[in-house]
């Protein structure tokens, strides 16, 4: 039998202890994060998109909420890059290029509408709860609608920077559909949502 020195027992001791609450944790915010994504349409993309937030958002369906917000403005962003990118190269030509044009705007209303809504879900309130989830609904469903008619127009679905954009643009649009699944899970839950820990 092999005798460790006391320090040396008392360390690995440590690492061990250490490890295990690290691993509770671990898997404390992978069963928020589920649990969370549980009202979502595209439940794995929501687990992987959000699971960033799983210890800080917990059980809170308002920071659920705005965390499936904020990572729908971010995705919002990089696709609307994107666009730009490919509208100052001129990738796409005749029919495509209108569409292309039209995509940047209805990705510019997608962005003002979710910056209006997650500027709501930081305020929430008892006195206007309500309504407040009412226009959540309203704004998110429309960037979500701007998002889908963004793909509108389109031909040649072969060419590469279609087929690319096409994906870029779904997967965003998955992304809102989620966040706006959480927000309505937040209207479901109702006021004792709002100071949730």
């Amino acid at each position: 039998m092999i005798t460790l020195p006391r320090p040396m027992f008392l360390f690995l001791l440590f690492l061990s202890l250490l490890t295990g609450t690290g691993q509770m944790v671990f898997a404390k915010g992978k069963e928020n994060v589920t649990e969370a994504c549980s009202v979502t349409r595209y439940q794995s993309l929501c687990i992987h998109s959000l699971s960033q937030f799983s210890n800080t958002a917990g059980r809170s369906p308002s920071k659920w909420a705005r965390a499936g917000v904020s990572v729908s403005i971010g995705e919002v962003k990089n696709v609307k890059a994107y666009l730009a990118e490919l509208q100052k190269h001129g990738h796409m030509k005749g029919r495509n290029k209108v569409a292309l044009s039209d995509c940047v705007e209805c990705f510019s209303y997608a962005l003002d509408e979710l910056h209006r809504s997650l500027g709501v879900l930081r305020r929430l309130s008892k006195s206007t709860f309500s309504t407040q989830m009412g226009d959540l609904n309203t704004w998110i469903s429309a960037a979500l609608t701007d998002e889908e008619t963004c793909l509108e127009g389109f031909e040649g679905e072969n060419e590469k920077h279609v087929k690319v954009l096409q994906n870029r643009v779904q997967n965003v649009s998955y992304i809102t559909s989620n966040a706006l699944a959480l927000v309505n899970k937040l209207a479901t839950t109702g006021l004792g949502g709002i100071n949730d820990p």
